[in-house]
């Protein structure tokens, strides 16, 4: 499923706001362009339009770490259902992240476990490293 060209568009703007006003601690603008995100979320959701990338980038920008989680399980969701592999390994190693971040290792590995997977059907080697070296350094431990 190829994502709408004028929603990439809008989502890669937002996420360029977003990072902007983050890296200037404007909250106000942050807030504004979140909720822009959100509602372009919200408002094609389980249409045609909905996709992923969407919804990861939402979670990347989403504070709550509990909440965070659940917009990268939705995102995960619509990934497997389009069988993106690409999308699948970024999100289930994001996942991972904030797993750590609550200090839930076994749930972290299962999710670099399934990254792993699917990082092997994808060209993006960073992604390969970042998870094989997570994935070794929790096991390790």
């Amino acid at each position: 499923m190829v994502m709408n060209t004028k929603i990439y568009k809008q989502v890669h703007s937002l996420a360029k706001d977003l990072l902007k006003a983050s890296q200037g601690k404007n909250q106000q603008e942050f807030d504004k362009s979140y909720a822009q995100l959100l509602k372009i979320c919200e408002e094609h959701e389980d249409s045609p339009k909905d996709h992923p990338v969407q919804w990861e980038t939402l979670a990347d920008f989403t504070e709550d770490l509990e909440q965070a989680i659940a917009l990268y399980e939705k995102a995960l969701l619509k990934a497997e259902a389009i069988e993106s592999k690409d999308f699948c390994a970024s999100i289930g190693y994001s996942l991972a992240t904030m797993k750590i971040e609550l200090g839930d290792t076994k749930a972290a590995i299962a999710n670099l476990e399934k990254a792993k997977v699917n990082c092997a059907n994808t060209d993006d080697k960073l992604l390969k490293a970042e998870v094989h070296d997570l994935l070794f350094k929790l096991k390790k431990n």
